[in-house]
């Protein structure tokens, strides 16, 4: 057995460096769980690429003490980490960075992060939008959707204008008035898209509102209003609970999270999962408001 493989192999190569039937060989790559491309019909593997395949598909491999997650916002799967990251001390990174939905699949699409967190439209259409979302990227193949939540998407406001609300003096589309001024969310957030669709129906878009601010995570934005800085933007539910701000609904969403097939198993990623069944957990989310556990931890999708 020759120890010497180019930098770029073909198939038949592959098989010789991983052992296996050359039709396997074939079948992995068919399928995404291969890191390779296809020039003028054929296939190519880079080594370097195949190499770090194998230790992070190793059930002992060296990221198995790291769990970095990235994509949309949320006050309960923050809170989540939080506890892991305490729990785990030293022995484990766990960390979440709120990146948007599509930044956050950009990232996982080039093994930057282990986890993404999605949200991307109201929860009835999500077994159709969300999978039509994934497979804009590169690698979706190797991806398996699980959900974590629903929960209710809508308009964080001041409590003097959520007020008004209550007392029927405003209606929703009323805030699309000049003087009111929209904090809002970088592109490709799934707030954005909520938000969007929603002046959509009212025959308004983005540029027609008084931005004052975009912020990079709904904190950001809760932060802003609960400051005077803006007056309203679109975030979620617990997120407006969390600063004891005003809410005036407007979706339901499912909030789930994309997970790569090969380090599904870690147990970094399963005691994750554990924990957004926990009943702790979701009494805690029932505090902040908004979410409904019905289908926590069912697989949505996974690419065939």
């Amino acid at each position: 057995m020759s120890t010497d493989f180019p930098e770029f192999m073909n198939a038949k190569q592959v098989a010789e460096y991983l052992d296996l039937n050359e039709k396997k060989v074939y079948a992995l790559a068919n399928e995404g769980l291969l890191p390779c491309t296809k020039i003028t019909g054929k296939w190519l593997f880079p080594k370097a690429m195949l190499d770090k395949w194998l230790l992070e598909s190793c059930n002992n491999g060296v990221q198995n003490d790291r769990l970095l997650i990235a994509g949309s916002d949320d006050p309960l799967l923050q809170m989540i980490v939080g506890k892991m990251a305490n729990q785990l001390g030293s022995t484990a990174l766990v960390g979440y960075t709120s990146t948007g939905t599509r930044q956050g699949l950009a990232m996982l699409s080039k093994g930057h992060v282990d986890m993404c967190a999605i949200h991307w439209g109201n929860a009835e259409e999500s077994g159709l939008r969300h999978p039509a979302l994934l497979q804009q990227y590169p690698g979706h193949k190797n991806w398996v959707l699980v959900h974590a939540f629903e929960r209710q998407q809508g308009l964080v406001v001041n409590p003097d204008v959520a007020k008004q609300f209550g007392e029927r003096e405003l209606k929703p589309q009323d805030l699309l008035a000049p003087r009111w001024r929209w904090a809002l969310r970088q592109e490709g957030a799934g707030s954005m898209r909520a938000l969007e669709e929603w002046l959509h129906n009212h025959a308004f878009n983005l540029g027609m509102l008084t931005k004052v601010d975009t912020c990079n995570s709904e904190r950001e934005l809760a932060s802003a209003i609960a400051r005077g800085q803006a007056d309203v933007g679109c975030a979620s539910q617990s997120t407006a609970g969390e600063f004891g701000l005003g809410f005036i609904p407007l979706c339901r969403e499912a909030f789930e999270l994309v997970i790569p097939k090969n380090i599904y198993f870690r147990t970094l990623q399963q005691q994750l999962l554990h924990q957004l069944e926990d009943m702790e957990i979701q009494v805690r989310g029932d505090q902040l408001g908004g979410y409904s556990f019905q289908r926590t931890g069912k697989q949505m999708w996974s690419a065939s």
